[in-house]
């Protein structure tokens, strides 16, 4: 009797470690498939608490988890750090700039990156949110600021580095301005001996009618009104027509304002990753205007039943004709399906098109104000900050972050001190421009 041959295993390849591919690689941590996770960095990073690293309030290491140990105990899962440059959907292969890996099954989650609209000589100006090492920059020129304003003599100039401007009125850019009031005007306050960062000026500068566009008009407002009275300025109709290496230019009607600020913070708007357009290259997918890959309701590229794209890069409509929200719920929900619906189709069946259950959205603005909007629910205040701060203990991926992370916030919440406020990387020129006006105004030390 002849013995048949032992059929290999079903590959899965997942290209991305942020919540939608790391859960659906979890979900198929069981499964009969050989499931490979390929990511350039080898940790998953919980992105919604990156302005927390920026601001000091936690380390980088707080809100990050080894994609290894996480996958550790899944068998059939190996991870890959790997940059994923471009995809053979005949031959099915992932390619690297040094090698290439085959698949049976596609899984895409590259998210976004920064959207400059056409302005991209801003971002050296302006950095945005999206990285560890956007954080840590974005943390280095903020405590850089009050560094620099504390050893300046010129009093325009002092009030240029304590002026600061967040670009965008979304979630992230209300959250920042909210961290940095918290941060000049109840952290730091102490700490200098001449200058008050009581009087450090924090811009919110949004283009439409209102912050918080995708929340109710009601929780807008009271958006609006918390982050008036931690001390920001909200400027809504406020468009920025130009960035310079000191300074922000807005229009407001036909009004335009130059405004004086050495540090600046994109929160405007996001695009695609480089993976959308070889997507559409090899595939024929159409993307929207930000890139994204318009996908089919079980979230495959039509004409490619065996590729998927799920998480920010996927544009996946709402019964109402709308794109789903880059927020992690929706990531994660993606990847949950995904896995039982590749677990259902080796076993010859299929599911339902995916539908994603709304479990609202949340914005924090400072101690004790947040917004949460759960769909009948709205609330604002306390109780909404509270429930904000276990949403974000909930998601985070490892026991031991959500620990640390809950004491460091406990800690924080009485004493008002953010313990990561470290001032990492070099930054000569703001040294030398220091230096060389004191100099000129015969001054070798600064008067203590």
């Amino acid at each position: 009797m002849a013995l048949t041959e032992k059929q290999p295993p079903h590959r899965v390849v997942i290209v991305g470690g942020g919540f939608g591919g790391l859960y659906a690689a979890k979900a198929l941590g069981n499964a009969p498939v050989r499931v490979t996770l390929i990511d350039k960095r080898n940790f998953h990073l919980f992105q919604p608490l990156l302005y927390q690293v920026a601001t000091g309030s936690l380390s980088p290491a707080d809100i990050a988890s080894p994609l290894r140990g996480i996958l550790s105990h899944h068998k059939n899962t190996q991870v890959l750090m790997q940059e994923a440059v471009d995809i053979d959907p005949q031959q099915q292969k992932v390619i690297f700039p040094h090698g290439e890996v085959e698949y049976d099954t596609l899984v895409v989650a590259t998210g976004v990156s920064h959207h400059y609209f056409g302005n991209d000589c801003w971002q050296p100006m302006a950095p945005g949110l999206k990285t560890v090492e956007d954080a840590l920059e974005v943390r280095r020129r903020i405590l850089m600021a009050f560094e620099a304003a504390e050893k300046e003599i010129d009093p325009q100039r002092r009030r240029a580095w304590l002026t600061f401007a967040i670009v965008g009125g979304g979630p992230t850019g209300v959250e920042m301005a909210g961290a940095i009031a918290e941060l000049a005007f109840n952290t730091l306050k102490q700490d200098f001996r001449h200058i008050d960062t009581t009087e450090t000026q924090i811009l919110l500068l949004e283009g439409l009618d209102r912050v918080l566009s995708s929340y109710p008009p009601e929780l807008s407002t009271e958006a609006a009104s918390s982050l008036t009275k931690l001390g920001v300025t909200v400027r809504t109709n406020t468009l920025v027509t130009n960035i310079e290496d000191h300074a922000i230019e807005v229009r407001q009607g036909s009004q335009v304002e130059r405004i004086a600020s050495r540090t600046i913070i994109w929160a405007a708007g996001v695009k695609a990753s480089a993976m959308g357009e070889i997507l559409a290259k090899r595939t024929g997918v159409k993307l929207d205007r930000v890139g994204r890959a318009i996908v089919a309701p079980d979230l495959s590229i039509p004409d490619y039943p065996n590729i998927f794209v799920i998480g920010d890069l996927a544009h996946c409509a709402d019964p109402h004709g709308s794109p789903l929200p880059g927020i992690a719920p929706v990531a994660i929900q993606e990847g949950q399906y995904l896995a039982k619906l590749i677990k259902q189709r080796l076993q010859g069946n299929s599911l339902p098109p995916f539908k994603y259950k709304d479990v609202g959205s949340l914005a924090v603005i400072g101690q004790n104000a947040a917004v949460v909007n759960l769909g009948t629910l709205k609330l604002a205040g306390p109780i909404a900050w509270f429930i904000w701060v276990f949403a974000h203990i909930y998601y985070l991926i490892e026991f031991d972050n959500k620990l640390i992370v809950l004491m460091q916030w406990g800690w924080n919440y009485f004493t008002r001190k953010q313990g990561a406020r470290l001032i990492t990387g070099e930054d000569s020129q703001i040294q030398t421009e220091i230096s060389d006006r004191q100099s000129t105004k015969d001054r070798s030390t600064v008067e203590v």
